[in-house]
């Protein structure tokens, strides 16, 4: 396992970090996610990532009972606030209630005294700025996270976020988009104006929601019990799942033989190419599927094979920054 610096920190983290969306408190069996948890433990992960809305909150319950009786100063756990976690109107955004009330939460549930990263989910237009970043101030000056990023934030409230946390003296050092070869919205702008401040990528989804893997056919149904067919996982699948975009997949499949890669290995190997990336965050249901994925850590793919990707994917890939999710309502 290689590691990487989150942002201009001295915090390293591990290249493939395992997250638990979907799966842990709800589609995995619990003893199944702790074999999951071990094996990312035993392939060298050490970075985690969740979030107090996963499943209700049982996602942070179950990884901190995974956790349990690991070295805490060997990991890097990572989660974050902003959508609901409870039925009142002040159980969701950014304001300072509900951002102290949920890292107490969150501490709780994961069974520890603080967290490395602790992450605004969305941005949240309802709440003015400062009072967000002063909330994430305090409770970094109170050691209960030591660094703090944002998810899916356009680069203008990142460029926004950074002034203030240079204010109050906290360390913002990470965004957490999707991104794979499919959707590279975030390069045109959110990239850039990272690299910029001194932020780095922590990408969710590399595999596009399992399509880069190529088990998704053009003209046949989803495989049963896959991604595609799960409805909590198919709002997000449904935009890659038509004919154009599988047949462009499928070019990917002699790209990989060649490289001596399976398919899952070169669409995680393509985003760490990207040198403002830090980590990618990966998901399992078995723990077989992630040492198949790890072996991406350290691959160096050639200019020429790059070049051959962005080919055979050509029109389908998603670059527009007006499709990134940044929210415009209350949830």
């Amino acid at each position: 396992m290689e590691f990487r610096h989150l942002g201009r920190s001295g915090l390293l983290v591990s290249e493939i970090s395992y997250g638990n969306w979907l799966t842990h408190g709800s589609q995995v069996e619990e003893e199944t996610a702790h074999t999951c948890v071990r094996k990312a433990l035993d392939l060298g992960i050490t970075t985690f990532d969740t979030a107090d809305v996963y499943a209700g909150t049982k996602a942070e319950e179950v990884l901190g009972r995974a956790l349990r009786g690991q070295r805490r100063e060997g990991l890097e756990i990572f989660t974050k606030v902003f959508w609901p976690t409870g039925p009142g109107p002040n159980d969701r955004g950014l304001s300072r209630k509900h951002i102290m009330e949920s890292i107490n939460g969150s501490l709780r549930r994961l069974q520890t005294d603080y967290v490395d990263l602790y992450q605004a989910h969305r941005f949240d237009r309802f709440t003015p700025l400062e009072e967000t970043m002063t909330a994430f101030a305090d409770i970094v000056h109170a050691g209960k996270a030591h660094y703090i990023g944002v998810s899916e934030w356009r680069a203008d409230e990142i460029r926004a976020a950074h002034a203030l946390a240079q204010e109050l003296r906290v360390p913002l050092v990470s965004s957490q988009p999707q991104y794979s070869m499919l959707w590279r919205v975030i390069e045109s702008e959110v990239v850039p104006a990272c690299e910029e401040l001194g932020l780095s990528q922590i990408v969710f989804s590399p595999l596009a929601q399992g399509v880069l893997t190529g088990k998704y056919l053009p003209g046949q149904q989803p495989p049963e019990g896959s991604r595609a067919t799960d409805r909590s996982g198919s709002r997000m699948i449904a935009r890659f799942m038509n004919d154009e975009t599988l047949t462009a997949v499928q070019k990917l499949r002699p790209l990989a033989e060649q490289a001596g890669l399976a398919m899952a290995q070169l669409a995680v190997a393509w985003v760490l190419q990207n040198p403002n990336v830090a980590s990618a965050i990966i998901g399992a249901s078995r723990p077989e599927q992630l040492a198949d994925t790890v072996a991406a850590s350290g691959v160096k793919l050639e200019a020429d094979l790059l070049k051959a990707i962005d080919e055979a994917l050509g029109p389908v890939i998603e670059r527009d920054p007006a499709k990134t999710q940044s929210v415009t309502s209350r949830p």
